[in-house]
Order: C-alpha cells, then sequence, then structure tokens
C-alpha cells in the first residue's frame, strides 16, 4: 500500500501538483452571498493567490510576516497587492506570511482588522 501512496504521489509531483502546503482560506458571506472567498496557497516557495469572489471586483491582499502580529511591525507588511475577480496571482519565493484579505483596500494591521485612522487636529 505505502508503494501505491508513493507511486501516486510522485505522479502528482510530475503533473506539478503537490500533496503537502499551506492554505489560507478567507470568506465572508452575507445572506447566503459570497461578499469575499480567497484561497491562498504555499508549497515549495510558490504562493498563489486565488480571489473567487469579491464584491468590488477585486481581493486586496497584505501579506504579514507569519511571527507578525503586534502593532510593532504593523508598518512593515511584505507585500500589498490586488487581484481581480476569478483570477489568480503567483509569486516565487515568498514564504513565512500570514496573508489579511479583504474587499475595499483599506490599509489592514497585522491583525487583518482596518487600522484605526488618527484624526489631525
Amino acid at each position: 500500500m505505502s508503494k501505491l501512496i508513493a507511486l501516486l504521489q510522485f505522479l502528482l509531483a510530475l503533473a506539478g501538483i503537490g500533496v503537502d502546503g499551506t492554505t489560507y482560506d478567507t470568506r465572508v458571506a452575507s445572506n447566503g452571498h459570497d461578499v469575499l472567498d480567497s484561497r491562498a496557497h504555499v508549497q515549495d516557495g510558490v504562493a498563489r493567490f486565488d480571489c473567487r469572489a469579491s464584491d468590488s471586483g477585486l481581493c486586496y491582499y497584505t501579506l504579514y510576516p507569519a511571527a507578525c502580529t503586534g502593532m510593532a511591525c504593523a508598518d512593515a507588511p511584505l507585500r500589498r497587492f490586488s487581484v481581480a475577480r476569478d483570477q489568480s496571482r503567483q509569486f516565487a519565493g515568498l514564504a513565512g506570511f500570514h496573508p489579511c484579505v479583504d474587499t475595499t483596500g483599506a490599509a489592514l494591521g497585522p491583525d487583518c482588522q482596518p487600522r484605526a485612522v488618527v484624526a489631525k487636529h
């Protein structure tokens, strides 16, 4: 049985389909409607971002280092970009991150919440 599993993994690898990696799913629904549906998958140093649904037409991504969760690193995202609905984008050499995604393009902090706007007096 283990030889069969090894053969299957080998054939999947030849076809470019991996069996390992990390997947991040983000989904926001309202009244049965997907306002936002996104998937990010990282494997072998390649990160792929799929915008499956977005009411605005775009999924806006902000990537922070994986260990970055406090406000001390809020000003240093690794990358910010957008992907059109039903499209994907891929980056090589991107690992060790956690994604924040929304439909508005608002500046998100490492907690994936909109950053507070500080009013100037």
